[in-house]
């Protein structure tokens, strides 16, 4: 009888696990795609550039690529500041950008366009992507906006 637990608790682990990533990777995703939509209705509704970055700090931009401890939105002069924290921690998911700072045109919805990877340990078989379009409209995708296979 203790065997059969212990093969059924072993079977049960790598299922978890798998769980655990897509719950994580989901909420990655969600809170990025949450990030640009909240750039979008900002600089609709103040008209003014607002500005998306990756942040380490919550108050400036790290001018890198990498958006992983989290992602800011601020205007030109820095007088306005939102923070949008991520899930940190061993096993959080990487959100990269091909862009260091992605910009939405005040009043006008248009943004620079740009793909944020999101990625965990289990590579590119795994990533997701949020693609945003010139008019600032986000979508996700298992595929970069050519097309290709994403790369973690």
């Amino acid at each position: 009888m203790l065997g059969i637990v212990a093969v059924i608790a072993i079977s049960a682990v790598p299922v978890f696990s798998s769980l655990l990533l897509d719950s994580r990777m989901n909420a990655a995703v969600a809170t990025a795609m949450h990030a640009v939509n909240l750039g979008r209705q900002f600089s609709a509704t103040r008209s003014e550039q607002i500005q998306l970055c990756g942040s380490d700090d919550m108050q400036e931009c790290t001018g890198r690529a990498d958006w992983s401890a989290g992602i800011l939105l601020t205007d030109e002069g820095h007088r306005f500041r939102q923070s949008v924290a991520l899930a940190g921690g061993a096993g959080a998911p990487r959100i990269l950008s091909n862009r260091e700072i992605l910009s939405f045109e005040g009043g006008s919805g248009f943004a620079t366009p740009a793909t944020l990877t999101v990625c965990d340990r289990r590579g590119a078989r795994a990533a997701r992507a949020i693609i945003v379009s010139r008019s600032g409209r986000p979508r996700t995708s298992n595929r970069d906006a050519s097309d290709r296979v994403l790369q973690c």
